[in-house]
């Protein structure tokens, strides 16, 4: 008998750990963001890009203990990965997705990566044998790089799930904004789908119906949809991602079993900026990814407080749990 799915209600009712103050923070104008976690034994560990004063990005590396997640410390190596010398990323490294491969028992981490010239967002790969502060490159070329229309300017912003032997992936795909849609939003987000064999993480195959995901139909992300995080629950693929309504990006939430048919939890926007206007994170969401840590859902958030996020804007990454 198939187990029922996490129900819409739980990733309904998240509430704010962190808000006080931000979880990681980078003195304005550098940005803490882009950041994810994962749990291994008594430590949770945060893996997150500061955009440096110099308007470049480069990896982070914090953990906490489970029994206090906001305790966090700070790897004193920090910055654990910067920009290459040349190729695609030889600009920024930021949105680092580590993961714990069964196959082989190491760690690997997505990344997005860009060059300076032409800007092109692209994901790239990383390897550690346990040391979450020192990682490898896997090659000087990206494992997904851009293809198509929808994937003109950028194919990265990667989130995975395992399931069995193969690796899930959910990334942005971005194309310019026609004319007429810019002043609204310079670019055209959507949810695109990718695998590869747990026992080559770098051979990445593209879903041949990218973009898979472009919207509930709501007014609430109509206008687009960035940096969706997966969560593999019973049955389902859960996805967490930003949906913006041509004012505010809001987090939302939708089910799939086959990356085909998408269904949008009712209580969307699931969780939205503070109504503290001081508050950190009152000016818009993104980067939601969701984990299980002490019997309970945990997301991992970038907050905005400010004018935009390609603007002179305060970015930090903030906590938020939902019990079981």
């Amino acid at each position: 008998m198939e187990t029922d799915p996490i129900p819409f209600e739980t990733f309904a009712s998240f509430e704010r750990i962190t808000a006080e103050a931000p979880l990681l923070y980078a003195e304005p104008p550098a940005w803490a963001a882009a950041a994810h976690a994962i749990v291994i034994d008594e430590q949770v560990h945060y893996l997150w890009a500061e955009k440096k004063t110099e308007d470049c990005w480069v990896l982070m590396h914090s953990w906490a203990p489970t029994s206090d997640p906001t305790a966090v410390c700070h790897d004193p190596r920090n910055p654990i990965v910067g920009p290459a010398k040349g190729g695609f990323d030889s600009r920024d490294v930021e949105y680092p997705f580590p993961f714990h491969n069964p196959a082989d028992g190491r760690y690997y981490m997505y990344y997005l990566g860009n060059q300076t010239m032409p800007r092109c967002k692209q994901t790239g790969l990383l390897v550690s044998d346990g040391d979450l502060g020192s990682w490898e490159r896997m090659g000087s070329e990206p494992v997904v790089s851009r293809t198509g229309n929808h994937e003109e300017s950028g194919c990265s912003h990667p989130s995975i799930a395992v399931d069995n032997d193969t690796i899930h992936m959910v990334y942005t795909g971005e194309r310019p904004a026609p004319t007429e849609r810019r002043k609204i939003l310079y670019n055209v987000p959507t949810i695109c789908h990718a695998t590869a064999p747990i026992s080559d993480p770098a051979h990445v195959i593209k879903n041949p119906a990218n973009p898979v995901f472009c919207g509930s139909g709501q007014a609430w992300d109509r206008y687009g949809v960035r940096e969706a995080e997966v969560l593999k629950g019973p049955g389902y693929f859960d996805l967490f991602y930003g949906g913006y309504d041509g004012a505010v990006w809001t987090i939302g939430h939708v089910r799939t079993r086959d990356f085909i048919e998408f269904e949008p939890n009712p209580h969307n926007p699931i969780f939205t900026p503070s109504s503290d206007p001081q508050a950190w994170d009152s000016s818009g969401l993104l980067t939601p990814q969701v984990f299980v840590m002490n019997g309970a859902y945990y997301m991992i958030y970038a907050g905005l407080k400010g004018t935009g996020w390609n603007r002179v804007s305060e970015v930090q990454s903030g906590l938020a749990i939902a019990r079981i």
